[in-house]
Parts: C-alpha cells; structure tokens; sequence
C-alpha cells in the first residue's frame, strides 16, 4: 500500500513539473488571435506581448491609428514609431497597409515589436493612388487605411469601452508627452504641431482655456485647419457617431474637418499641451533614399540580397 501511494505522488509530481515548465516558457509569447471583419479580411490582434512597462487595467487605452505603405524606408519609420509607442503604458497600435494583402515584412516587423496591435490591409483604389512624379500633397493618402482602422473599432469596440484615437503617420516625430496630453480626452483634444503648413508650428489659439481660433498660413477657412496630428477623439464619442469616416474625396486640406466636422464644433475642443503652447509632435520626413547604385548593380546580377530586411 505504501509503494503504491508513493508511486502516484511520484507520477504526481512528475506531471505537475512538466506542467510548470511548460507554463514558464508561455509567459511573454504573444497570443495571435483571428478573426474574419464584415468586408472578409482577417483581423490580427496581438491580445498580450512583452513590455517594459508595466500595464495599467484603470489607464484609457489609446488607439494609435497609423497607415502605412511598402518603400525602401518603411521598415526604418516603422521601427522608430514602435520604439516610442512602446514607452507608452495601455496602447493598442492599429498598423493598416495598403496593399492587397499584409507583408510579411510589416507582419515580422509588429511581432517582435512587444506592443499589442492589429494589422490590417485595404489598398487604395487607383485613381486615388499618387504617381511617382506627382506632388505628395496632390491627393489625400491613408484615407482608406484610417477608416478601414475606423470599421475595426465599430466592430470590436463599444461606445462604453474608456479610450482614445489618434492618427499618427508613421513618418512623423513623436514626444511621449503627447501621448500622456491625450491619454484623457472627453471629446476631441488639441495641440500645435511643428514644422508644419509652411510654419514653425500650426496650432489652435487658445483664450482663457478655449479654442477661440487656429494659427495657420495655408487655407485658414477651412472648418478645422489642423493637422493630421494634432488632434486626438474620444472612442466612446468616435464609436457613438457610426457614420463618421473620413471623405475620401474632400477638397485638398480638408480631411480633418470631414471628420471632426461629424463629431463636434470648435467650442468642443480641448486645448491641451499648456494651453497649446509646447509642441511635442513635429511634421517630419524622412528623406527619400537614392538607390541609383543598387539600380545599376542589380543591372550586373549583383544586386543587394532581397534576403536581409532593410
């Protein structure tokens, strides 16, 4: 009797050790889970990754919404976006390319990241696409990708769920005290961002804690002449507005204004980053790099190995 007691504690154990280490090595593995959206794509959320910081249950989430295209820098802008979101406790970035179908570039890029995200995929219709020799302010970009980031949230989110979207271009500079002036928005928050419109800085003028105007060069009647950036909206004001997207065919410099135009007036917005007067967002691009030696070395079959990630 005794012997056979101390064989089932010895199978006991030797069970419940295995279970542990298997358990052990699970810790910090991302969870990739599917799910099929009303238009048929699959949708993937990284539910819990690895992050330096700590998560905060009570924290709003922010949403950060950013639309991206395949370019011999994207990866470098990808890359530098993901390390300052990733100081940024309670975030959920939302990556949408636009293409026919996601990369595996952008795919590897979002997994090793650390940061719980989804990516999506819907391509620009043609006659909306800019040409290689075409201005880049000739047509609106990303429309597509953000209200397809827009559809996402109406069919995972409730108008209860406690948050925040931003729409943040992955070629932009981002201070992390941007993030934390949002962090709180009732309605729709407001900031300047630098080196913007032919400007140091666009912002909203701000009187006794009110936006009583906008300074601005370009356009300056426009609805809402800001910048892509420097507004953050509530989700639960975004999520209770069903019908608010972006105009993919609004006149030049008015995309802002065909959302926030849906969603509030002047009077609602929420000066913040001291009353706008610090710029913690900066318009920058990246400059667009000159290949013409890889051009002629793939000419000789010598080309760079497509292999290695740039």
């Amino acid at each position: 009797m005794r012997l056979r007691l101390r064989n089932i504690f010895l199978v006991y154990f030797v069970v419940s050790s295995v279970g542990l280490m298997y358990a052990l090595l699970q810790i910090g593995q991302p969870c990739d889970c599917k799910g099929t959206n009303a238009h048929g794509r699959i949708q993937h959320s990284v539910v819990k990754g690895h992050r330096d910081l700590p998560e905060d249950d009570h924290l709003p989430v922010i949403y950060v919404v950013t639309p991206t295209y395949a370019r011999p820098h994207q990866r470098a802008e990808l890359t530098r976006l993901s390390q300052t979101l990733l100081l940024i406790p309670s975030l959920h970035w939302i990556l949408v390319e636009d293409s026919a179908e996601r990369s595996k570039s952008v795919a590897d890029l979002l997994a090793q990241s650390g940061l719980h995200y989804t990516h999506l995929n819907v391509q620009t219709p043609p006659v909306m696409k800019l040409k290689d020799s075409d201005p880049n302010w000739l047509k609106p970009r990303g429309v597509e990708q953000r209200n397809e980031a827009l559809r996402w949230l109406k069919l995972n989110k409730s108008p209860k769920d406690f948050g925040v979207v931003y729409f943040a271009d992955d070629d932009n500079t981002y201070s992390v005290r941007i993030f934390q002036e949002m962090r709180y928005t009732q309605k729709v928050s407001v900031w300047p961002v630098g080196l913007v419109g032919g400007l140091r800085y666009e912002g909203p003028r701000v009187e006794k804690g009110h936006v009583i105007g906008f300074h601005t060069a370009w356009k300056p009647h426009r609805p809402f002449p800001i910048d892509m950036a420097g507004f953050a909206v509530s989700l639960s004001l975004l999520l209770s507005h069903p019908e608010a997207r972006f105009d993919p065919n609004a006149e030049r410099g008015f995309l802002e204004s065909s959302l926030l135009g849906q969603l509030v007036s002047i009077g609602d917005l929420e000066p913040r980053a001291h009353n706008c007067t610090k710029v913690w967002v900066w318009h920058t691009r990246t400059e667009k790099p000159k290949l013409k030696q890889e051009e002629i070395l793939e000419k000789q079959g010598r080309g760079s190995d497509l292999n290695i990630q740039v």
